[in-house]
């Protein structure tokens, strides 16, 4: 999906406003994190210490939350005192896995191990929320009490059934608040406050420490160790659970990221060796935000991913015991690599069902498969509603059910949004459609009867689609304009501890995005990674050198999830994000988007002829290029320019012709929604195999006109055939393309990118073919740009 672009506001930032960011660390210039803060809205000078160094915040107190955490308390307090059975009831992601630590660890201050206990859905069997299968079983072993984290809101049914079996429950959350309050002891969710207030955003996680923070408070003599020690896990499960980083949210994850970052000395009060180990193995000291949302987040949510049950991930962040944490993080490390691999080959799967959709007439992408691995496709629903700027649902019924239905009539998967589309507003509107589900505005399980899907998929499309035109435009907002010369400073140290004052960065204060114009990028290769057993993961990432006219050396980059033919070999405006690589010690920035130099969001203001341009030639340029634009009548003598160029040599074998003939050139050509190079080479291999059925052949042109490339590239695109055992012959004289099979067994019945035995994606001759379409409709976007003061240049 092509965004629009938006440009760092003019602001001019008062000098004390300046001054003030720089007294907070002198070490630092501190010009660019007063742009930032001045640019998001903070710009009271008393405000900037409290938000840039968390001893100077002022967090509010538990018993804000009023009568649901005093009601909270003195339940808890009632378990404690006739030593009741008490069970929590986690989630399997991050934020759930690590809520359920933070309880499991709090709570066995006051409980004994024979009293606690915790229970995790499975991913693959469950879904997110309280079921009654699980509190029938929680009651059966004598359970009084139940505890939920990060889910429980909307499970009244479950509540009411619970208080029928004689089990109270106590729901802390922060998901989406049901019509009425639930019929329990006490719920504390944040959603009740104004979104103002600190504790709005808090996370399941954060939540559940304000729970301990308050009970350790109301019998402050019983815990043996200090509250506090539980920050390193609010920490993690706040940064991989992407809420919004202010208030007491920000505040958590500063002092939990400093808790973290002890986790490297073996010797400290309230180690952890199972999260020490997890530092170790993604070769990380625990003291950025990125090391929990890029190594120790994905981890932990592999589990379930991976193995369903989670439930080992609380005995990972908890143990004591470091033989048995070794163990639990090496398997914890296999299954984030094996999730890697799998969300990629689920990838491509999906988006050979995607490309069924006619995506012009459809509002939301909802996908369903027998064959789906229900763990990753959040992550995928997330790629491709970024991809394609539209709510993705995805579905599988390859999942079990252990509440007595037929499990080929059921399907579970998950929702993700664009940033402007309240998810749980659009599901929640055919709520009686569904099984169960919950979430917020972004992200969403659901579980629903197979036969509903067509009518619930019609419904929520048809409801978006009546609110698409009252939506604003999906953009990405650019926070800093600099040159490669400026990232290069002490080797990307000097802007990387300036940058380093606003952390953490997440929802609310997202990481800063550069804007590079007019680079390009050298050094460019790519290759599958490793795990940590020296495996081969088939999971790209490409490396490059990004440079510009001021300097010329280059500065290191990363492009996760994409080939190195993805990367144009013109000059480019790029958005990237300046960071540190823990792996190989040093600074680098990791793409985000990239474009053509001229196309950026104030394309008309570059449209605009520049003042000290003069037109030295004679030649008349006339562009046609939009929709809008009307041809006049009396336009005299015209070479027209119908197809879009690709190279400059083309548009100057117009000009010379305009020329010869005392004419004008016009552009007359618009965008052509041009093909992905995946979609040409399938279509390619099509008509090779059409072309084999039929015994017929076919001109090199037409065949080029097909598939709206050139003809040097339908050549690269033939020498890929030969490759998958295609025979193709060229007759020089007259163009004519004769194919057929090499091995005639081979015969494919299906697209040859079926084929198991092999990669075709990494064969030489595919990825040549591939980078020069890349190239070829990079260039071509580019002339749909290009200013016509550019092409008189």
């Amino acid at each position: 999906m092509s965004l629009d672009w938006q440009l760092p506001p003019q602001l001019e930032i008062p000098a004390e406003f300046v001054a003030a960011v720089r007294s907070c660390k002198p070490t630092v210039n501190g010009k660019y994190a007063a742009q930032l803060l001045w640019q998001r809205g903070i710009r009271e000078i008393d405000r900037i210490p409290g938000y840039l160094d968390c001893d100077k915040y002022q967090p509010i107190s538990p018993f804000a939350f009023g009568i649901e955490m005093t009601a909270a308390v003195e339940r808890l307090k009632k378990a404690y005192i006739y030593a009741e059975k008490v069970a929590i009831w986690g989630d399997f992601d991050a934020d759930g896995v690590t809520a359920t630590s933070v309880l499991w660890d709090g709570l066995g201050q006051f409980f004994g191990r024979g009293q606690l206990s915790y229970y995790i859905p499975d991913r693959m069997k469950e879904s997110h929320g309280l079921n009654m299968a699980g509190v029938k079983r929680l009651a059966a072993q004598g359970v009084n009490l139940i505890i939920t984290c990060d889910t429980g809101s909307t499970n009244i049914k479950e509540v009411e059934y619970a208080a029928n079996l004689g089990v109270d429950v106590i729901i802390t959350d922060h998901h989406t608040l049901p019509a009425q309050r639930p019929p329990v002891a006490a719920i504390i969710n944040p959603r009740y406050f104004e979104e103002s207030h600190p504790l709005f955003n808090l996370a399941g996680v954060a939540v559940a420490y304000k729970l301990m923070e308050a009970f350790y408070l109301t019998l402050p003599n019983v815990p043996q160790q200090p509250v506090e020690y539980l920050l390193d896990l609010v920490a993690i499960g706040l940064i991989a659970d992407l809420v919004k980083l202010n208030g007491d949210c920000r505040y958590l994850a500063q002092m939990g990221i400093k808790r973290l970052t002890l986790q490297n000395q073996t010797d400290i009060d309230g180690f952890r060796p199972g999260v020490n180990k997890l530092l170790q193995l993604c070769k990380r000291n625990g003291d950025r935000p990125t090391d929990i949302s890029f190594g120790i987040a994905p981890r932990i949510n592999a589990i379930s991913r991976i193995h369903g049950d989670a439930s080992f991930g609380v005995e990972l962040l908890t143990s004591k015991d470091i033989e048995r944490c070794h163990e639990l993080a090496a398997e914890t490390e296999l299954a984030n690599t094996r999730r890697k691999e799998l969300q990629k080959n689920m990838t491509l799967k999906v988006q050979a069902k995607l490309a069924e959709l006619d995506l012009s007439t459809t509002s939301v992408i909802v996908l369903v498969d027998n064959n789906w691995s229900p763990g990753v496709l959040g992550l995928i629903a997330g790629q491709i509603a970024q991809e394609h700027g539209k709510p993705t649902i995805l579905l599988s019924t390859n999942s079990e059910d252990d509440t007595g239905k037929d499990k080929a009539k059921i399907a579970r998967g998950s929702a993700r949004s664009t940033q402007n589309v309240d998810l749980y507003q659009l599901v929640n509107s055919q709520a009686h459609l569904l099984n169960s589900f919950g979430g917020h505005p972004f992200a969403a399980g659901i579980s629903i009867n197979v036969e509903n899907i067509p009518i619930f998929t019609e419904a929520i499309d048809r409801q978006l689609h009546a609110q698409i035109e009252k939506l604003p435009p999906i953009a990405i907002q650019t926070d800093l304009i600099i040159t490669v010369a400026d990232l290069s400073k002490s080797g990307g140290r000097e802007l990387f501890e300036d940058l380093l004052l606003l952390e953490p960065y997440g929802m609310g204060n997202p990481a800063p995005k550069i804007l590079i114009k007019n680079c390009q990028f050298k050094e460019i290769r790519n290759k599958n990674i490793q795990d940590f057993k020296g495996k081969t993961v088939q999971y790209i990432r490409t490396k490059f050198e990004i440079i510009d006219a001021t300097s010329p050396k280059g500065f290191p980059g990363i492009w996760w999830g994409h080939y190195d033919h993805e990367i144009p070999r013109v000059t480019c405006d790029a958005i990237v994000e300046l960071d540190f690589n823990s792996y190989e010690k040093k600074f680098e920035v990791r793409l985000v988007e990239v474009r053509p130099a001229a196309i950026v969001s104030t394309i008309s203001q570059l449209k605009q002829v520049p003042p000290n341009f003069s037109n030295r030639n004679r030649l008349e340029v006339l562009d046609f290029r939009q929709d809008s634009v009307q041809h006049d009548a009396d336009l005299g003598a015209v070479t027209w320019v119908k197809k879009c160029p690709s190279n400059w040599s083309e548009l100057q074998g117009y000009r010379q012709r305009a020329i010869q003939t005392n004419s004008k050139l016009a552009l007359d050509y618009q965008s052509t929604n041009l093909s992905t190079s995946r979609e040409i080479f399938e279509q390619l291999v099509g008509i090779a195999k059409y072309l084999v059925n039929t015994n017929e052949q076919i001109e090199l042109a037409r065949l080029g006109t097909h598939l709206n490339i050139s003809d040097r590239l339908v050549r690269l695109g033939l020498d890929a055939l030969v490759d998958i055992d295609f025979e193709v012959s060229l007759q020089p004289q007259t163009n004519l393309v004769t194919i057929g099979l090499s091995q005639p067994q081979n015969v494919c019945t299906a697209l040859p990118m079926t084929n198991k035995d092999v990669d075709l994606y990494s064969l030489v001759t595919v990825l040549r073919f591939f980078t020069a379409i890349e190239e070829e409709q990079f260039n071509r976007n580019y002339f749909l740009q290009v200013p016509t003061y550019a092409i008189h240049s």
